[in-house]
């Protein structure tokens, strides 16, 4: 039918009697732990209230951010049972950068980039098994990315 070129009016015509309505795309987010301004706050808000340096959680990041508004960073987990990543700024105003859920059949790897707006303790916070784990590195940067 689309093949035709009268497929294009077929489903105009659907869409028009409802049967193609948009969907609402709802995402779960954690709201309070982005609105926390210490590493303690958004933690806390993630639930996790004890958490330890571990080998299993890397930063992979260069030392010097020549520009804070693109910093790349690389969380990796080597911990059995990934479930979540976290990527905190410590001085950043909102201090959670971005949360990461693993499915099971996710390598918990993921490379993104962050805003900066001065030198700072980057954190890595990763939910295994129900405990938390943490890596912490700390990236100078030269120009800071909030209106720096």
């Amino acid at each position: 039918m689309l093949r035709a070129g009268s497929g294009a009016g077929v489903v105009a015509a659907l869409a028009a009697a409802g049967f193609f309505a948009p969907g609402e795309a709802l995402a779960a987010w954690a709201k309070d732990a982005f609105e926390g301004k210490s590493v303690a706050d958004a933690m806390k808000a993630m639930g996790a209230t004890a958490s330890g340096a571990s080998g299993d959680v890397q930063i992979v990041a260069s030392d010097i951010a020549e520009n804070g508004a693109v910093v790349p960073i690389q969380a990796i987990s080597k911990a059995a049972n990934t479930q979540q990543i976290a990527i905190m700024v410590e001085k950043n105003p909102n201090v959670l950068a971005a949360i990461f859920d693993v499915g099971p059949d996710v390598l918990p790897d993921f490379t993104t980039r962050i805003k900066m707006g001065e030198t700072s303790n980057v954190t890595v916070l990763v939910k295994a098994d129900g405990k938390f784990l943490t890596a912490t590195k700390e990236i100078k940067v030269t120009l800071g990315g909030c209106g720096g």
